[in-house]
């Protein structure tokens, strides 16, 4: 039986997007609803938490220090602890009922970033890519829920949830970085995926919204691997630790009457596999 550990006991309403900063040593995630970016350190487990401008949907670190976020009228940039960098916009566009979600970096240091509207009205978000420079592209414009993005270790797939699709999409990458061909890998019939993260097998794990599990599927999207868990609204998933052995879940409290005790908090399954190195932003 896989052990399923307690990595953060927190309270979180929406807990999301949890990342590995590979030169910190730590663990970055969000309350997207709470506006409160988290940090935790295992080894000496220590953490921070910091109150963000608006609801934050992710938080990614930057190749100079520092995070970008994904806000609920933008993307912005916080610098380095003691750099004296302000907070500052770097693509703003705020409509109103309308929220950030998940986000990711590309492999070649793009932010791709998710919205969503707050009722979640169908093809009311996007999934849109985010340059160093600030220049934005829209990838994807009918999106309801816009959730994990992940790419293969090549590079040459790219992964993606819109969460009421209850699918899994992949997409072929070319030599643009830009995604084509989209397809199922999986459909999942018990719960709804939400964000997702992709080991060096190039299998794509998934936590499963209000299905109390994360699971993996292999590159041909069969399902090898059920994690079951004591909450029932895991939202995301990353490998961590020196070694990116462990898989850090970060879950939710939100609509739930009766949430379990751990609900909110931020779970480790220590060993579950091996996880790829996140690259920062370029920005």
């Amino acid at each position: 039986m896989t052990a399923v550990e307690v990595a953060v006991r927190a309270y979180a309403t929406l807990g999301e997007g949890p990342t590995w900063d590979p030169h910190a040593q730590r663990l970055i995630w969000v309350d997207i609803l709470g506006s409160r970016l988290h940090t935790y350190d295992p080894v000496s487990g220590r953490r921070t938490v910091m109150a963000t401008e608006q609801h934050v949907g992710a938080a990614k670190p930057r190749a100079g220090g520092g995070l970008v976020v994904n806000l609920r009228d933008g993307v912005g940039l916080y610098g380095a602890p003691g750099s004296g960098e302000p907070f500052r916009w770097l693509h703003r566009d705020p409509v109103p009922g309308r929220r950030a979600n998940d986000a990711a970096v590309a492999p070649d240091g793009s932010l791709w970033f998710g919205t969503m509207r707050y009722d979640e009205a169908p093809r009311g978000g996007s999934l849109s890519r985010l340059n160093p420079d600030g220049t934005v592209r829209t990838i994807l414009d009918d999106v309801a829920v816009s959730n994990g993005t992940g790419w293969s270790p090549d590079g040459r797939l790219m992964y993606y949830i819109d969460s009421p699709t209850r699918r899994i999409d992949v997409f072929d990458v070319g030599d643009d970085q830009l995604p084509t061909d989209r397809r199922p890998l999986a459909t999942i019939d018990d719960g709804f995926p939400d964000g997702l993260t992709v080991d060096v097998d190039g299998c794509v794990w998934v936590a499963l919204w209000d299905g109390g599990a994360v699971r993996r599927y292999t590159p041909d999207g069969v399902l090898d691997r059920v994690i079951e868990l004591p909450v029932r609204r895991p939202t995301a998933c990353a490998f961590g630790g020196p070694d990116l052995a462990d898989l850090y879940i970060t879950t939710a409290r939100t609509g739930l009457e009766a949430p379990h005790p751990l609900s909110g908090s931020v779970l480790v399954v220590p060993g579950a596999g091996k996880g790829l190195p996140g690259p920062a932003f370029a920005g």
